[in-house]
């Protein structure tokens, strides 16, 4: 299955209270919202992706465990980015001053706040345009690094704000760079 993106703009616009609680009363199905509001149904992913998923997260737990230097979110957390967009990557990360500027209101709903780092891991049924735009919008709504991981084409492209992206073939390691300091996140079991 892939997304299914819906335009309400010809009857109404949703506003984020709306958007939350569509959200909130629906909790068995993922949306999120595009810069233009539209309305995206996003589909479950499959074992597979799930597993690399959760082995990723935790290699970025157990780094953040160590380094105190921000806070990590997993596919479950949406944002609501400065561009306007409501998305929810499959890892995201955010410096703990920046999640620390946040109300306590604003940490339990949507946080207004677009994460230092995320990463798209593309599942079977993800068209690579759409998630490559999706990843820009990231960029555009203030995102510092992002990286996407293609398994099928064993590649990672590497976004960073103000540049061109990168495009590496089956690389061995990634680096966080100066955004996460220290994060090297081996690649081996993601192309195996």
């Amino acid at each position: 299955m892939t997304s299914i993106t819906i335009n309400f703009q010809s009857i109404t616009e949703i506003s984020d209270e709306q958007f939350y609680q569509l959200c909130r009363q629906n909790p068995d199905i993922k949306f999120e919202r595009n810069t233009r509001g539209e309305l995206i149904i996003m589909p479950l992913t499959g074992g597979e992706t799930g597993k690399i998923t959760a082995k990723i997260i935790t290699k970025f737990v157990l780094w953040n465990e160590e380094t105190e230097l921000g806070e990590v979110f997993d596919s479950s957390t949406c944002f609501k980015l400065p561009n306007g967009a409501n998305r929810s990557p499959d890892v995201s990360w955010i410096e703990k001053s920046r999640w620390e500027g946040l109300s306590q209101e604003e940490r339990e709903k949507f946080p207004p706040i677009a994460p230092d780092f995320i990463l798209e891991l593309m599942s079977p049924s993800d068209s690579l345009p759409e998630i490559q735009k999706k990843m820009q919008e990231y960029m555009d709504g203030g995102v510092k690094l992002g990286w996407l991981i293609d398994r099928k084409n064993r590649c990672v492209e590497i976004y960073r704000q103000g540049k061109t992206v990168e495009i590496l073939t089956a690389p061995t390691t990634i680096s966080g760079e100066d955004i996460l300091p220290g994060l090297i996140l081996g690649m081996l079991f993601i192309w195996n």
